[in-house]
């Protein structure tokens, strides 16, 4: 299972189509991360401040229909993970096929991601 942080509003967003974030044109690629403690150390470097519900997608990395590369983080990974860390990219679009659950990510009153919460 590889994770990708996303706002509630933007994975509804068109719940019929296979998912794109607004950042994939200019990076090529969707960011994820391995697991779940560096899921949360990315949504707290990342998304502290953005309002409303953060998800975690659990994606299927098996079902995903377009290439993922591990690879280092460019220039280094946020606070807390280890700088050996290899991340999975994912070159394309997510097949909603391939998202196998979707968790919201706890935070508390700083913004700090705390865990992870069935939704």
């Amino acid at each position: 299972m590889i994770y990708h942080v996303v706002t509630l509003d933007d994975w509804l967003a068109a719940p019929d189509r296979a998912y794109s974030p607004a950042s994939l044109p200019s990076d090529g690629f969707v960011h994820c991360s391995p697991d779940e403690d560096t899921t949360l150390a990315v949504a707290t470097a990342f998304y502290r401040a953005t309002p409303g519900p953060l998800m975690a997608l659990l994606i299927d990395e098996q079902k995903l229909d377009v290439l993922v590369r591990w690879e280092a983080a460019d220039p280094a990974p946020p606070p807390g993970v280890a700088p050996d860390t290899l991340f999975p990219h994912v070159f394309g679009r997510i097949n909603r096929e391939a998202v196998d659950g979707v968790m919201e990510i706890a935070r508390n009153e700083e913004g700090d991601a705390t865990g992870l919460a069935v939704w």
